[in-house]
């Protein structure tokens, strides 16, 4: 719930845009307050489907009324249709402030980001999963923010 003040206080996404997020699955930070908040004030929210390994993402419609199903990875998604979001909210396991992200290793957010240009891509974490410097490879997606429940950091491109 915190993160989802400080998210809605310090970066809303634009009025209308189809919002991506993802279902918490492990120790991830829990977004489920703050899609619901983001459904109530009217973005069509996205969930991710993960595909075979490969390829990127399909992100489907969820709404709080929506089954979810199990996916590949211990991942849960809505049978919605699939929809192209506007603006994507990025799963991590640790960050660093010029944006760099590391994943679970499969490349899916990766791959994903890279088909969705110009797309803003917002990490959420816990501010403890900050590391000084995330090694990052030419293919690694940068995020343009992390939100936690601390607060929004927003990320440089140096380094």
């Amino acid at each position: 719930a915190a993160l989802a003040r400080h998210l809605l206080a310090e970066m809303p996404p634009p009025a209308g845009v189809v919002v991506a997020g993802f279902w918490p699955i492990g120790g991830e930070i829990d977004l489920r307050p703050l899609l619901h908040a983001l459904h109530g004030r009217g973005h069509p929210i996205v969930l991710p489907e993960t595909p075979p390994r490969g390829r990127p993402l399909i992100f489907r419609r969820w709404t709080p009324d929506t089954p979810l199903r199990p996916g590949r990875f211990a991942t849960s998604y809505p049978e919605g249709a699939a929809c192209r979001p506007d603006w994507v909210l990025v799963p991590l396991l640790a960050f660093d402030r010029a944006g760099r992200r590391l994943g679970y290793g499969a490349g899916y957010y990766d791959r994903t980001l890279a088909a969705l240009p110009g797309v803003p891509r917002i990490g959420c974490a816990y501010a403890a999963q900050e590391m000084d410097a995330v090694p990052a490879g030419p293919y690694d997606a940068r995020l343009e923010a992390v939100a936690t429940e601390l607060g929004v950091i927003r990320c440089g491109k140096t380094g």
